[in-house]
C-alpha cells in the first residue's frame, strides 16, 4: 500500500552499525507458494514510534473500530527492518511473525508500507520492535562482549491478533512465543504493549523460576513497563510523559483526558501498599527501576539490572534490589544511586 500522499516521518536505525555484523542466515518458518521476495536482509517500513499519541501528542485519538484516517496515517515512521531472511517476509534473525489474521506481510521489493486498519501492519510493529529490543541489548555487550551471555537472544516468535479480547501475553510454555491480542486498538499498535511482553522474554531467558512467588510477578509487571518505557525512549527519544505506559492501546478502556495502561510515578510504597496483585505491585517496581535510569542513565542502568536478574530465583523485592545495588556498585561505582532509588519506595 502506498503512502506517497501522506506525510511520513524519516528515521535512522540506532543500532544498525552494530547490527551489521551480527546478522546471521536462518531458515524460513513454514512453507511458502510465493516466490521468494529476494528484499535482502533490510528493507523499510511504516511504524507508530512507538504509537501515535505519543508523537503527535494529541490525547483525543481515539481507534475508531480500526478505521484509518489521516491523524493516523500522519503518525507512521519511516524506519529500517534489519537482520531479515531475504523471504520477502517478516523473518529474521531476532523475530518472525509465526502466525496471523489475514495475510501475512510479504514485500519483493523492500518495502513494507500498510496503513494501521490492515493486519499487516502489527505485524511490522511486531517485528521492528522485537528486533530493536534485542539490537538494544546486543549494543549493552550482551551476547556480544566475551563473557556477557545473551539475553533472549533467538529468533522470538510472534502471533498477531491471536486473541478476540483485548489482551496480550508472552510464554515459554508448550512453546516460546509472544501473542497479541484485539478490541479497541489491536494491542501490537502500540511498541510499549510489544516491548512490556518482551520483559517478560527477557525475563524467561534468564532464569527459569523468576516467577516463583506473587512478589516475583509483580517485579515482572514492572520490569515490563519499564522496558517499554526505557527502550522506546531509546529508540525514538525522549518523550513528553515516559512514565505513562501505553498511551495508544489505552485510550481504549482509561478514562482520560491522559490514558495510560499503567504509570512509573505512583505514590506506592513498599510493603504497605502490596496489594497481591501483580499489575498493581508493579509500579511500585517500575517507578523505582525509571528512579535508577534518571540518576545513572539508561546504559548503566540497564546494565546493572540485567546482570542482576541473571539467575534469579523469584524471592523478594528487597532481594533482587540488592542484587541490582551491588551489581551497579561494582561495574561503575553507583551502588548508592541504586539505594537510594529503592530505597525512596521502602523495598531497601
Amino acid at each position: 500500500m502506498s503512502a506517497s500522499h501522506r506525510t511520513v516521518r524519516h528515521v535512522a536505525l540506532p543500532f544498525a552499525a552494530a547490527a551489521a555484523a551480527l546478522i546471521v542466515a536462518i531458515t524460513p518458518a513454514g512453507a511458502s507458494a510465493r516466490q521468494p521476495g529476494n528484499i535482502g536482509s533490510t528493507a523499510e517500513a511504516l511504524v507508530f514510534w512507538p504509537s501515535p499519541v505519543v508523537t503527535s501528542g494529541d490525547t483525543t485519538l481515539t481507534d475508531q473500530k480500526d478505521a484509518d484516517y489521516a491523524a493516523l496515517n500522519d503518525e507512521r515512521v519511516r524506519v529500517q527492518l534489519t537482520d531479515l531472511d531475504g523471504s520477502g517476509y517478516l523473518r529474521g534473525t531476532w523475530a518472525v511473525v509465526y502466525s496471523s489474521t489475514g495475510d501475512p506481510a510479504f514485500s519483493t521489493d523492500g518495502t513494507f508500507d500498510y496503513t494501521r486498519h490492515d493486519d499487516q501492519f502489527e505485524q511490522v510493529m511486531a517485528y521492528y520492535w522485537v528486533t530493536q529490543s534485542q539490537l538494544y541489548l546486543r549494543s549493552l555487550g550482551f551476547g556480544v562482549t566475551a563473557g556477557w551471555p545473551g539475553i533472549n537472544d533467538d529468533q522470538q516468535r510472534v502471533r498477531i491478533n491471536q486473541l478476540g479480547a483485548d489482551n496480550s501475553f508472552a510464554t515459554d510454555h508448550p512453546k516460546d512465543e509472544m501473542r497479541f491480542g484485539k478490541g479497541g486498538v489491536d494491542d501490537a499498535e502500540d511498541g510499549e504493549v510489544i516491548l512490556h511482553e518482551l520483559g517478560h522474554q527477557i525475563h524467561f531467558s534468564q532464569s527459569a523460576t523468576f516467577y516463583a512467588t506473587a512478589e516475583a510477578g509483580a517485579i515482572g509487571e514492572g520490569f515490563g513497563d519499564y522496558w517499554a518505557a526505557d527502550v522506546s525512549e531509546v529508540v525514538a527519544g525522549v518523550q513528553p510523559d515516559p512514565a505513562c505506559i501505553a498511551e495508544w492501546d489505552s485510550t481504549s478502556y482509561t478514562a482520560g483526558p491522559v490514558h495510560c495502561l499503567r504509570r512509573m510515578d505512583t505514590s506506592l510504597m513498599y510493603p504497605g501498599d502490596l496489594s497481591g496483585r501483580v499489575h498493581h505491585d508493579g509500579q511500585i517496581w517500575s517507578h523505582a527501576l525509571w528512579s535508577f535510569r534518571m540518576a545513572v542513565g539508561h546504559v548503566h542502568a540497564d546494565t546493572a539490572i540485567l546482570w542482576a536478574q541473571m539467575g534469579w530465583t523469584g524471592t523478594t523485592m528487597p532481594e533482587l534490589a540488592q542484587r541490582i545495588v551491588d551489581q551497579a556498585e561494582s561495574r561503575y561505582g553507583q551502588g548508592a544511586a541504586a539505594f537510594a532509588a529503592f530505597h525512596e519506595l521502602g523495598i531497601l
